[in-house]
């Protein structure tokens, strides 16, 4: 048996804090590998739009959960769990420090066993009745479903607007069953940033991966068989780029509402990290 107390870091924080950085200092002093936490990394070819971490960037610290899944298929946060769990049950087998790192909260209390995925089967007939709709009306649906859940989710996103529906809808509302946490010593560290140093930050990284190529590679993707109505799904830059691609929207008018979006998300994250005190906040 593996003992209890094995130490499992955790970095959490908003995007452009600068979490990913932090967790290759950290497996390098600490013999540690990285298992990223986030719903979009996880998908093949989404890289400058979502800041995925370069192999440069990486130093030669391994990483793991990065393009395990093509974005023309959806990836929930069970099978993030799903797969996530033996890498983390590897890392501390081989004497290592698991170092989770990503900024979607939601995989990462699922993974810790901090919170219970309910366990509700796909209703075909609910998603055909709902798929017309728009991120507003799917939003205003769960509000009047779910209060809670509704105050936590990403609200431009169909996908997991539909996902929570379709929850509240079978069990009366998205539940807080009883977790079992893993059997570890889970050490939280937060990236502490201020409002407007990170407002800066969101806005010279947007810039920085406009001039990396982010529209070029949303034309790959869409060449490659990405469907707008999918790019749409994915959510910020995502979405934006699509709607950039169909002429929908100019680039000017895509950066605004973009880097707007991108700090309204921020903001979530960081409403949804306030609420565990276990969290020790590192100034950034």
């Amino acid at each position: 048996m593996m003992h209890r107390m094995q130490n499992v870091i955790v970095i959490v924080g908003p995007t452009a804090s600068g979490k990913s950085a932090y967790a290759v200092e950290l497996a390098h002093k600490l013999g540690g590998e990285v298992i990223s936490a986030d719903s979009r990394q996880v998908y093949k070819g989404l890289d400058i739009g979502t800041g995925k971490i370069t192999k440069r960037e990486m130093k030669g610290v391994p990483h793991h959960m990065l393009d395990i899944s093509s974005p023309k298929k959806v990836f929930t946060a069970h099978d993030y769990v799903k797969k996530a769990r033996p890498v983390l049950e590897k890392i501390l087998k081989e004497g290592k420090t698991p170092i989770v790192c990503g900024g979607t909260g939601f995989y990462i209390d699922a993974l810790l066993g901090r919170i219970v995925l309910p366990d509700v089967p796909i209703n075909r007939e609910l998603r055909g009745k709902l798929k017309g709709k728009s991120a507003p009306q799917l939003f205003a649906m769960l509000q009047k479903l779910d209060k809670r859940r509704a105050k936590e989710i990403d609200r431009h996103n169909p996908v997991r607007l539909i996902r929570a529906i379709e929850i509240a809808k079978t069990l009366g509302k998205v539940p807080k069953m009883k977790a079992t946490p893993l059997p570890y010593q889970i050490k939280f560290i937060g990236m502490k940033i201020a409002e407007i140093p990170l407002r800066h930050r969101i806005h010279k990284r947007l810039l920085s991966r406009m001039k990396a190529g982010m529209v070029a590679e949303a034309k790959k993707l869409h060449a490659n068989g990405l469907s707008y109505k999918r790019m749409n799904e994915l959510g910020l830059e995502y979405r934006y780029l699509a709607s950039l691609l169909q002429k929908k929207i100019s680039k000017k008018e895509m950066l605004e509402k973009l880097e707007n979006d991108i700090w309204q998300y921020a903001k979530r994250q960081m409403t949804y990290w306030r609420r565990n005190p276990e969290i020790r906040w590192k100034p950034n």
